[in-house]
C-alpha cells in the first residue's frame, strides 16, 4: 500500500492490518451510529446538551439563503423585541426551505433553562417578507396566536358580542340609579370582554393580567353577600316579567341558531364525544382516547400533521390523546347525543356548523338549555315569577355563556348540575347527588362539598347530614360505574387518577400569570400561588362552620366565592370557565331585589325552631 506524496508504508503482517482496520472503525463508528440531531436536545433537567447541525448557506431552489431568511425574521419588530430578552450567545437558529410553498421556516432556540424554542416564523422566498412570526408562548400554544374565531367562530364578531353586552345591560341595569352598585356589578361581569379582546389578537401577556381585577372584585362581593346577607340592593329591572320572558325566548332561539350555523367544536367537545362513544361501546374513556400512533388515514394539515389515524378498534379517528382529563360525568353527558345522532370519529376541522359534529352541537345546546331552564326554576322557587324570568334572561343574554355554547365545550355541564342542586338545596339527598355529579364533571366543584353539607345549620340534625352524604355517594357511583367496564377496576382507578388529577396538577400553561417565570422579564410567582391555594382550601373548610346558619342566598354567594377563588389560582385558566360561577353570582346579586328584608339571625335560636325549614320569601 502506497500513500501519495508520502513515503511508502509497509504492513508486514495480517495482524497489523486488522489492528489498523479496528482503529479506523472506532474513529468512524460514532459518526455512523449516531445521527446528528435535527433539533436542540435537552437532558432531564431541561439543560441544552446538543444543538442541531445547521449548514451555512445550504443550496436551495429559493432565491434567498438561510442567512437571508434568518436575518429577515430577526429584523421583524416583534421577533427582535422578544429575542432581545435572551443572551445572544445561547441562541441557535435554523432555516429550512419548502419548494412546494415557497416559504422558509425559521426557528430560534435558547439554551436558557426551560426556554426551548422561542421563535417560529415563515418567510416568503419571493419577497423576503415575514408572513407569520410567533414568539414566546405562541410557539408551543397555537391557541395563543389569536387565530380568528378559534373559539366560538361567530360569537367573536364585534357586532354580535357587543349586542349581547348591550342587551344584558338593558335588561338588568338600574337606570333609576345609574351609579348604583348593581350597575357596577353588571359592568364588572362584562369587563372580562376586555381581556378576551387582547386574547383574540394574540396578546396573552396583556390579556391574562386583565382577568384578575374583575375576579378579585367579584370574590370580594360574594364574600360580602355570604357574610352580611346583602346582595345587589332593592332595585328591580325596569321591564315587566313578560318582556324579559319574551326576550329570553328570542335570545334562546338566536343562541341555538348561532350554534348550529356559525360555531366550532374545540378539542374539549371532541373529547366529550370520544368519551361518550367509548362508554356506549363498553369501555371507559381513560387510557382509550384516539392517538396518532397508528397508520395515518387522513389528509395532512398546512404544517404536515395528520390527525386521523387507525386506532386499536380498527376505526379511522381524529387523535385526541389528552382528551381523557375530565371527570366521568363529563363524558356521560355526551352519551345521549351520541346515541341520538352518532359520530364518525373525525373532528372534521373543528366544524363550523351542525353537519360537521352534530353530537357535540346537540350536547352543547341541551346543557345550555338545561342551565337556562334551571335558572328560571331557581328564581321561581325562591323569589317568584319576576326573579325566575330575570335569572333566565341573565343566562341567555350573558355573552360568555354563549361563548361556551359556540365553542361546543363541556363547560355548561357543571354549572347546570349545580344550578339544579341549588333548586333542590332544601333536600339533603338531592343536593348531595347534584353536587357530586358536578364535582365528577369538573373537579372545581369538590370545593363545595363542605359548604353544601353545612346548609342550613352545620350543627343541624345528624340525619340530614347522613342523607346528604348518601346523596354524595350515590352521585359518585352514578359517575364512576364506568370503571366497572374494565377487566380490573382497581387498575382502571389508577389510570383515571394518572390521566386526570395526576396530569392536571403538574401541567404548565401561559394562560395565567402563575407560570410565566420561564419567560425572561417575568417574576416567579409559584410561592404566591401555593400560598393562595392553601388559603382557598382553608376557606373551603371554614365556610362549613362560618356562618353557622346559612340561607339559600348565602350558599349561592359562598359557592361563587369558592369557584372564583379556584379559578384565580389556576395555572391554566380560560374564558370558558366564567360560566362556572356566573349563575351563583347572578343569583346572589339579583335575588335580594325580590326578597323581603331578613331579620337579624338570633345568636341562639330556640331549639324548637332551630331546624325548621325557612324560605327566602313569605308564603303569601
Amino acid at each position: 500500500m502506497e500513500l501519495r506524496r508520502e513515503q511508502a508504508l509497509e504492513l508486514p503482517t495480517a495482524t497489523l492490518r486488522l489492528a489498523l482496520l479496528l482503529a479506523v472503525a472506532v474513529l468512524v463508528a460514532p459518526g455512523v451510529g449516531r445521527a446528528a440531531p435535527n433539533a436542540p436536545v435537552y437532558n432531564s433537567h431541561g439543560d441544552l446538551v446538543g444543538t442541531p447541525f445547521v449548514p451555512q448557506d445550504k443550496p436551495s431552489t429559493g432565491t434567498l439563503t438561510e442567512k437571508d431568511a434568518i436575518a429577515a425574521v430577526l429584523a421583524d419588530d416583534k421577533v427582535s423585541d422578544w429575542v432581545a430578552r435572551y443572551p445572544a450567545k445561547g441562541l441557535t437558529k435554523q432555516a429550512t426551505y419548502d419548494d412546494e410553498t415557497g416559504l422558509w421556516s425559521v426557528k430560534v432556540w435558547s439554551d436558557l433553562p426551560d426556554a426551548g424554542q422561542i421563535v417560529d416564523a415563515k418567510v416568503d422566498d419571493a419577497t423576503a417578507s415575514v408572513t407569520e412570526a410567533w414568539t414566546g408562548p405562541q410557539v408551543a400554544w397555537k391557541m395563543a396566536r389569536g387565530y380568528k374565531g378559534a373559539f366560538g367562530r361567530g360569537i367573536n364578531s364585534p357586532w354580535i358580542w357587543l349586542t349581547f353586552c348591550v342587551v344584558f345591560l338593558l335588561g338588568l341595569a338600574d337606570f333609576r340609579r345609574v351609579l348604583s352598585v348593581r350597575n357596577l356589578d353588571l359592568v364588572v361581569l362584562l369587563s372580562f370582554s376586555i381581556s378576551l379582546y387582547f386574547f383574540n389578537i394574540g396578546d396573552v401577556f396583556t390579556a391574562m393580567p386583565l382577568v384578575y381585577p374583575p375576579l378579585a372584585y367579584l370574590l370580594g362581593r360574594m364574600i360580602w353577600v355570604g357574610v352580611r346577607r346583602q346582595g345587589g340592593g332593592p332595585s328591580r329591572p325596569l321591564w315587566p316579567a313578560w318582556v324579559l320572558l319574551a326576550a329570553t325566548v328570542f335570545l334562546m332561539g338566536f343562541r341555538v341558531g348561532l350554534n348550529v350555523q356559525d360555531s366550532n367544536v374545540i378539542d374539549v367537545g371532541l373529547a366529550g364525544i370520544d368519551g361518550g362513544q367509548r362508554i356506549v361501546q363498553g369501555e371507559m374513556p381513560y387510557g382509550h382516547m384516539p392517538t396518532d400512533d397508528g397508520k395515518a388515514c387522513g389528509p395532512a394539515d398546512s404544517e404536515g400533521y395528520v390527525r386521523e389515524h387507525v386506532q386499536t378498534n380498527g376505526r379511522c379517528e381524529s387523535a385526541n390523546e389528552r382528551g381523557d382529563t375530565y371527570g366521568p360525568v363529563s363524558y356521560l353527558g355526551y352519551a345521549p347525543a351520541y346515541l341520538a345522532v352518532g359520530f364518525d370519529g373525525k373532528w372534521n376541522g373543528g366544524s363550523s356548523s351542525w353537519s360537521g359534529l352534530p353530537a357535540a352541537h346537540l350536547t352543547a345546546i341541551l346543557w345550555d338549555l338545561l342551565a337556562l331552564v334551571g335558572m328560571g326554576v331557581l328564581g321561581l322557587r325562591f323569589g317568584g315569577r319576576m326573579l325566575g324570568t330575570t335569572l333566565a334572561f341573565a343566562w341567555a343574554s350573558y355573552p360568555f355563556t354563549q361563548y361556551v355554547s359556540s365553542s361546543n365545550s363541556n363547560d355548561a355541564i357543571m354549572p347546570a348540575l349545580l344550578i339544579w342542586g341549588l333548586v333542590f338545596l332544601t333536600s339533603p339527598p338531592a343536593r348531595g347527588v347534584f353536587v357530586a355529579l358536578a364535582a365528577w364533571t369538573k373537579f372545581a366543584a369538590l370545593l363545595l362539598l363542605p359548604l353544601w353539607a353545612s346548609y342550613r345549620d352545620w350543627r343541624g340534625e345528624v340525619s340530614g347530614k347522613l342523607t346528604y352524604l348518601g346523596g354524595v355517594v350515590l352521585g359518585t357511583a352514578l359517575g364512576f360505574w364506568i370503571l366497572l367496564l374494565e377487566p380490573n377496576p382497581l387498575h382502571a382507578a389508577r389510570v383515571f387518577w394518572d390521566r386526570t388529577f395526576g396530569w392536571q396538577l403538574s401541567r404548565s400553561s401561559p394562560f395565567s400569570i402563575w407560570d410565566w417565570d420561564e419567560y425572561p422579564g417575568f417574576p416567579d410567582l409559584h410561592h404566591v400561588q401555593t400560598g393562595l391555594k392553601v388559603l382557598l382550601l382553608l376557606g373551603a373548610l371554614a365556610v362549613y362552620f362560618v356562618p353557622r346558619v346559612k340561607n339559600e342566598l348565602q350558599v349561592a354567594a359562598l359557592s361563587a366565592a369558592l369557584l372564583i377563588g379556584f379559578e384565580a389560582v389556576l395555572t391554566h385558566w380560560f374564558y370558558l370557565y366564567i360560566p362556572w360561577f356566573f349563575p351563583f353570582v347572578a343569583f346572589a346579586l339579583l335575588a335580594p331585589a325580590f326578597l323581603p328584608v331578613a331579620a337579624r339571625e338570633p345568636e341562639a335560636p330556640p331549639s324548637e325552631l332551630e331546624h325548621e325549614p325557612r324560605a327566602l320569601v313569605s308564603a303569601g
